[in-house]
């Protein structure tokens, strides 16, 4: 038996065969509901998304509904208790600024496109005009202007509370009240620009019809004034500006001329351009004469670099010496008369040896001449050298003469050119002071009324419908949100596509609710309930788990207590033993043994038993009223139940179980806080986690997981138990039906255990 070789993430190789890998495993979760595949097309996942928001909308519908209805008796009270408001308006026509003050006393139109027109806009929305219209209308002087609009629960208990204390408070001062109705008229009033004009319409909402046209007159009069305001206080502005940079202008200019004086008479510099075109020559010219001596310097040096290092006499600069010819055509004269005098006497003729002498010295001759050649060539070389050179350090005297000269005359420039600027600067602004006085009275008001206001007829605020259908969509709005938010946080696994995208891992089952406990075990007896067929599907599923089909152990377990993994324990065990396989049940919770209550059998010995050694495993098993089942009990409570699973007989158990029966099956405790769940996965072939819906947290699932996996136990699938249909939202309906033919079970629906079946006799009769 070998135990922890993974054939897939989280899937090893038991026993009972080789685990089908995850892939392949998940084929079947269409059936269960499970994620989508990847290669579906886009469609599909537009519709999941909405089925999915129809699912959380149905899910928590009377959430949604509760916020909605809240929604709609605050937004109908608040309505009921506003104040019915009047909206008088006033159209004025703003037309761009008709002048603004230029060079030489010019007018032009600053601005006219839709930046003026926004900038108007929100001077009239400004505070300052808010205050100039609190003014104007004399609303401080008006009691009815400050009473409240809107019903406010606060101050109604501050008056009850308050009672007579509250009318001999301290009237407020007459700027207090200013500053109050100021306020207040800003936060009625509207400014809507007509599209594609110039026209504004000024709005302002009122509980008087009267007062509300005489506001909104205010407004296009305060707006006028504060326009001309603006314009009269621009140009004194304007002219207390020109003045005082007038005074430092005068200052810099004097201060100016004085430097240009002073740095001439310090440097004495004197401008000509005569003396500037002499350095500038004497520089040009020396730089003329480098480039000539340059290239003479490079002729002589190839001169003398073809010769340096060359002892023939081929080359023009020695062939054509008149000196070297010479001496060449009386060597040949020799050799031809040494030659032809060979022919008849010995070389060491004294005859011959003369003419050989006198070869000799020709050769001496010529090669002296030869070096004479290089010398004056080397000789020009370095002559042609030092005339670079001496030019080179005349030039940068030169250079640096120039540079100086134009230095001085940079900075005499300089200071010249900044006096001249600031004597124009003087110049231009004294013109423009000039011009300010006659400026300021160029031009009208450009801001003209074109339709004023006049009292309303009916009030227009506030609406009761169109509040009612704000609210009701706000509040439908917000239960969605709050719906979406609660379904997002709350990690509990319900559904079994919850459960595979947790665990990776393929749902073998989903189990039905029963509702009150033990009536699981009572269901399991009847084969035509829907936890009956739940189970069977479980079963069939686990027959297809391995490569070799039904797995030879199998550890049932959980990641919290109470979900129902000794349930599905005996469930597995009793269908499998109703097929005529023989079936061992352990039960290997050594710390809250329950399967001995679920069988009606005792627990004096069993497990615990064998592995302290204290009996054989034949003599731990006990009969069932099941055939083909046989039960093997916790038996006493250990002290130390890790320790003996930890131990080398349960894996002889297991061993010599599986030669005697088709399929052990173990219920196991908890995985999660204690260590005998991972002991108990790595000794059996497989491990089926069950996971209660509504119960389990998506964290404990993957803790567990992770325990498991951590101990090399296989796991091959999940089980989700007590899963409510009729809660889990679009998709599944309000019914989860198992059955086929006459006497369908449907859990939830209208035919139920005995009350069914009955039905269905009648029905058949």
């Amino acid at each position: 038996m070998s135990h922890g070789r993974a054939v897939a993430p989280g899937v090893p190789e038991g026993n009972g065969g080789r685990l089908v890998a995850q892939s392949d495993a998940t084929l079947a979760r269409g059936y269960y509901g499970g994620p989508p595949h990847d290669d579906e097309p886009r469609d599909d996942e537009f519709r999941r998304l909405l089925l999915e928001s129809l699912r959380i909308a149905l899910k928590r519908k009377w959430l949604i509904l509760t916020i909605a209805f809240v929604a709609v008796a605050i937004g109908g009270l608040r309505t009921l208790m506003i104040t019915p408001l009047y909206s008088a308006a006033v159209r004025v026509q703003v037309e761009p600024q008709s002048l603004k003050i230029v060079e030489r006393g010019q007018v032009e139109q600053p601005e006219t496109g839709d930046a003026f027109l926004r900038t108007q806009i929100e001077l009239l929305r400004s505070n300052a005009i808010a205050q100039r219209v609190s003014k104007l209308a004399g609303l401080a002087d008006d009691p009815d202007f400050f009473k409240p609009r809107e019903f406010s629960i606060l101050e109604a208990a501050r008056s009850f509370l308050g009672g007579a204390a509250a009318q001999e408070e301290v009237t407020p001062s007459k700027a207090a009240l200013e500053e109050a109705a100021a306020g207040i008229v800003a936060s009625n009033q509207s400014v809507r620009p007509l599209p594609g004009s110039r026209l504004v319409d000024i709005s302002y909402s009122d509980p008087s019809p009267a007062r509300a046209a005489r506001v909104a007159n205010a407004y296009a009069d305060a707006f006028i004034a504060s326009n001309l305001d603006r314009r009269l206080q621009a140009n004194v502005y304007a002219k207390a500006f020109l003045e005082d940079q007038l005074v430092q202008l005068k200052v810099r200019h004097e201060e100016a001329e004085k430097a240009v004086v002073a740095f001439a008479e310090k440097e004495e510099f004197v401008v000509t351009s005569e003396k500037s075109s002499i350095a500038e020559a004497n520089l040009s010219a020396a730089n003329a004469a480098l480039g000539g001596l340059i290239a003479e310097r490079i002729k002589t040096e190839q001169l003398w670099r073809q010769v340096e290092k060359i002892d023939e006499i081929n080359l023009p600069q020695f062939l054509l010496n008149p000196v070297v010819q010479g001496l060449r055509s009386a060597r040949n004269v020799l050799d031809g008369e040494y030659k032809e005098k060979l022919q008849t006497f010995k070389p060491g003729y004294p005859a011959m040896v003369q003419i050989s002498n006198r070869m000799k010295e020709i050769d001496r001759q010529i090669a002296a001449e030869v070096k004479a050649i290089k010398d004056s060539h080397k000789a020009a070389f370095e002559q042609a050298r030092r005339q670079e050179d001496e030019m080179r350090a005349r030039i940068e005297t030169l250079r640096v003469e120039t540079l100086d000269l134009q230095r001085r005359g940079i900075q005499y420039d300089n200071l010249r050119r900044e006096a001249a600027t600031l004597r124009t600067l003087y110049e231009g602004l004294l013109q423009r002071h000039k011009e300010v006085d006659v400026a300021g009275g160029i031009g009208a008001n450009n801001i003209f009324i074109v339709d004023r206001a006049e009292a309303p007829g009916a009030p227009y605020a506030p609406n009761l419908v169109r509040a009612l259908l704000m609210a009701l969509v706000i509040g439908l709005g917000g239960g969605c949100g709050a719906a979406y938010l609660l379904e997002r946080l709350d990690d509990a696994v319900r559904l079994p596509e919850e459960l595979e995208r947790v665990t990776a891992l393929p749902t073998l089952g989903v189990i039905p609710d029963v509702g009150e406990p033990g009536e699981a075990e009572r269901a399991l007896i009847d084969p035509r309930s829907g936890l009956a067929e739940a189970y069977r599907s479980l079963c069939t599923a686990l027959q297809f788990a391995t490569e070799q089909g039904l797995p030879k152990s199998l550890l049932v377990t959980s990641a919290m207590p109470g979900e129902g993994k000794s349930v599905t324990s005996l469930a597995v065990a009793r269908h499998f033993a109703n097929m005529g396989l023989r079936v061992l049940l352990v039960d290997a919770d050594l710390r809250n043994p329950s399967m001995h209550h679920k069988l009606g059998l005792e627990h004096t010995v069993g497990l615990s038993s064998y592995l302290s050694g204290e009996l054989s495993p034949p003599e731990a098993f006990q009969g069932t009223d099941i055939p083909n089942l046989t039960f093997m009990s916790s038996g006493p409570l250990p002290t130390n139940a890790a320790d003996l699973l930890a131990g080398p007989r349960l894996l002889s158990l297991l061993s010599v179980g599986m030669e005697t029966f088709d399929l052990i099956v173990l219920d196991s405790p908890p995985i999660m806080g204690l260590a005998d769940a991972p002991l108990l996965s790595n000794a059996a072939a497989t491990t089926l986690l069950v996971v209660s819906s509504g119960k389990a947290r998506s964290g404990q699932v993957r803790g567990a997981l992770k325990r498991l996996r951590f101990a090399r136990g296989p796991v091959i699938g999940t089980a989700l138990t007590r899963f409510d249909a009729r809660n889990a939202g679009y998709g599944y309906g309000y019914a989860y039906g198992y059955g086929y033919g006459v006497d369908p079970y449907v859990y939830g629906g209208p035919k139920d255990g005995e009350q069914g079946r009955e039905q269905a006799r009648l029905t058949q009769s």
